[in-house]
């Protein structure tokens, strides 16, 4: 019965009212767009951090591979010492062989010259020893007086001429010898020390070719060793590197993909909320156009964007301005003409509806929900309390003058000044939400 006295038939309400499957199906879902770019992003996040890490382990790498080269050039400057230090053994161990070699060569000769004195001595042992003997003899038995007998003058004669002539050359070779012997002694003598001097000289030498030799192989091998973790090291960071090239890469197309995915889901979200708009848009049409509608089709709370202003003005002061008396406003005051006239911003039932201190004519709607709209300043008011108005109903008109508000505004024009004020659970809101359009300076029917 409604439905025919507003001239709408039922097949066309519900037609506009449920939105058609394929309008639902070709509109992005923003949510699922929201939660994909926020999946591309936990991702990129996890990617940063392996990319972090990465960098962390290219940049001790790097220390590590300085160490490294470090280390090898101090090994290499210790093996150019060592070897300089066994140059310096060889020649001194060369210089000690040449001396023993040296050393060697004198007592061959020294050892010749002894064996021919040897010789020498053994060819006139014949005679040393007849020498000998008879000096033994003498020894043994002196000589008799010559005036005894005439025997013992004739061998004490001869034991004269056979001492005479071998005792001078025997003195002389026995001298000769006991000073070869002597030298030949102390040669021998000083040979032997010096010779165990530089058997202990080898022995030292050798001992310290030795170590510098195993000093040096030690060297070489940790050269090598530190040679092969520095080109280790070199393969690891080409393969780090690899990797954060690629992950700096993949970084940056996530980035490109989320912005992507975020601009598709703020258009979705756009595209959704203009749909969403444009159907309440043509809900509240269909509600509102039902004149024998008997309460708010549509929540007041829905029906922002949606309400028209309730007479045509000029905008004084807005929501939250200074009310010139150390306060804020908590409504806005638009200038009239005079006797404009004033209609219900939205449906709603009449409260109060009558002259209020200096407001004038004050005329209070319940939209419902909790929320409430106050007009003041008007003349007259032509509804009635209780009674049940449509959006858009006339319900009072302007007066000549704004006497009785303009304390209240702070309007000094003289002309007409409409006070409206939205409040919810008693709490007064900003109504330039609910309006078609933005309330500008100048606002005109």
């Amino acid at each position: 019965m409604t439905l025919r006295r507003c001239g709408v038939p039922v097949l066309l309400l519900v037609l506009c009212l449920v939105r058609p499957a394929s309008a639902q199906s070709q509109t992005p879902d923003p949510d699922l767009l929201a939660r994909e770019a926020m999946q591309k992003l936990v991702e990129k996040q996890a990617r940063e951090g392996e990319l972090k890490a990465i960098e962390q382990r290219l940049a001790g790498n790097v220390e590590a591979r300085a160490k490294l080269d470090a280390e090898i050039a101090a090994i290499r400057a210790d093996r150019a010492a060592l070897n300089k230090a066994l140059l310096e053994t060889t020649a001194r161990t060369q210089g000690a062989e040449q001396r023993i070699g040296a050393l060697e060569q004198r007592l061959a000769l020294l050892q010749s010259s002894e064996a021919a004195i040897r010789r020498s001595l053994e060819g006139r042992r014949g005679l040393i020893s007849e020498v000998l003997a008879a000096l033994q003899r003498i020894g043994r038995r002196p000589p008799p007086a010559v005036l005894v007998r005439p025997e013992d003058i004739l061998e004490a004669v001869r034991a004269s001429m056979l001492l005479g002539a071998v005792v001078p050359d025997l003195r002389q070779e026995i001298e000769v010898l006991g000073t070869d012997l002597g030298e030949l002694v102390r040669l021998r003598d000083g040979i032997a020390d010096e010779r165990k001097a530089l058997s202990t000289e080898m022995e030292q030498l050798a001992s310290e070719r030795q170590r510098l030799a195993s000093l040096v192989e030690a060297r070489r091998e940790r050269e090598a060793s530190a040679a092969k973790d520095a080109e280790t090291q070199r393969g690891q960071a080409g393969e780090l590197a690899a990797q954060a090239r690629s992950l700096r890469d993949f970084v940056e197309r996530m980035e490109k993909e989320i912005s992507t995915a975020n601009r598709a889901a703020e258009a979705a979200r756009q595209a959704l909320e203009a749909e969403t708009r444009e159907q309440r848009q043509r809900m509240a049409a269909l509600a509102f156009k039902d004149p024998a509608r008997l309460s708010p089709k549509i929540a007041f709370a829905e029906a922002r964007g949606l309400l028209p202003l309730p007479v045509a003005g000029s905008r004084l002061r807005g929501f939250g301005d200074s009310d010139g008396a150390g306060g804020t406003t908590r409504g806005i005051s638009l200038e009239t003409r005079p006797n404009a006239l004033v209609s219900a911003p939205s449906d709603g039932w009449v409260v109060y509806a009558g002259p209020f201190r200096s407001f004038g004519q004050l005329l209070i709607l319940n939209a419902g929900g909790g929320y409430y709209m106050l007009l003041a300043g008007m003349q007259r008011i032509d509804v009635a309390l209780n009674q049940f108005v449509l959006a858009g109903e006339p319900v009072g008109i302007m007066g000549e003058t704004s006497e009785a508000v303009a304390t209240i505004v702070g309007s000094g024009t003289g002309q007409p000044v409409l006070y409206i004020e939205f409040r919810k659970d008693g709490v007064s809101v900003d109504p330039a939400p609910w309006w078609t359009k933005p309330l500008g300076e100048k606002v005109r029917g």
